[in-house]
């Protein structure tokens, strides 16, 4: 199902208008879950590291085994085309994807060259700062041993669709996930990080996450705004502690938490600053 009702899909060669359906039954990625994608954002007329998305999308296929059949220069020139088809000042959802077609005789195991290739552009409004809310996850994340960690995998989601829904079942937003060890990795959708004393503590990428593009871009922008920001191993109990907590993903791309389990943060002046510092950066950097 889509997340939107304005949708426009690239699939063998043109632009479809709609939700458009682009995997058979007896592809390897329909039963066996051989798919990556990434996401890119436009808002305000601008498409912030869309370069950088398009490159993310051929690394994950290669991850997952697959040969890619564009490169991201053409990735990147039909997200653009794409978002043409919209106003310039339209919120976009942009979702680049790959999987495997073919099985190889053993059944389990993909072609390599049978990489198949889309992109859903879909109208989706950005999230507003004011009642994002954070628990706890029962649930963990895989090391790098355990499952294909290093791309953006559709199969990795499974796990975070449950976490989130556990979290949105007990009226909370999202929730932390921890790593095999124990210590906070991210939430089920979003790069997580918290403030001590004006310092900002984020974990460092140990294998169980993806190091956002968004994370970077805010640990960069922060730094250079002059805030100490720190990667390290962080636990549940470094989390009740922080004076302020906020996310970085791409649907929202910068979250203050407004709540994390009982307690409210009745304000958040480090997650509005990096909120503001990143807007900044895009709209004066002009990525559109």
């Amino acid at each position: 199902m889509a997340v939107g009702t304005e949708i426009v899909t690239w699939f063998e060669g043109r632009w479809h208008q709609g939700n458009a359906p682009i995997i058979r039954a007896a592809d390897h990625a329909a039963w066996l879950g051989s798919a990556v994608f990434d996401g890119a954002r436009q808002f305000d007329g601008v498409r912030p590291d869309l370069d950088l998305h398009a490159a993310r999308i051929i690394r994950s296929a290669q991850v997952m085994g697959m040969v890619p059949p564009v490169d991201a220069a053409i990735v990147q020139t039909l997200l653009e085309d794409g978002c043409a088809r919209f106003p310039r000042d339209a919120a976009l959802y942009l979702r680049p994807m790959m999987w495997a077609c073919d099985s190889t005789p053993g059944i389990i195991d993909l072609v390599p060259e049978s990489t198949g290739f889309s992109i859903c552009i879909e109208a989706l409004p950005m999230p507003q700062p004011g009642s994002f809310s954070l628990t706890v996850s029962p649930y963990f994340r895989p090391r790098p041993d355990m499952a294909l960690t290093e791309a953006k995998a559709a199969s990795l989601y499974a796990n975070n669709g449950r976490i989130m829904a556990e979290a949105r079942a007990r009226g909370f937003s999202n929730a932390l996930s921890r790593d095999p060890d124990g210590n906070v990795a991210e939430t089920a959708s979003t790069n997580v990080f918290m403030v001590r004393n004006g310092v900002v503590l984020t974990p460092v990428p140990n294998g169980t996450f993806l190091n956002g593009l968004t994370r970077q871009r805010v640990i960069g922008l922060l730094r250079a705004d002059g805030v100490e920001v720190r990667e390290l191993t962080l636990t549940i109990e470094d989390f009740h502690q922080a004076d302020e907590i906020f996310v970085t993903g791409n649907i929202a791309k910068v979250m203050p938490v407004a709540r994390f389990e009982d307690r409210v943060f009745a304000q958040t002046p480090m997650g509005t600053r990096a909120r503001s510092l990143y807007w900044d950066w895009a709209l004066s950097a002009g990525k559109g």
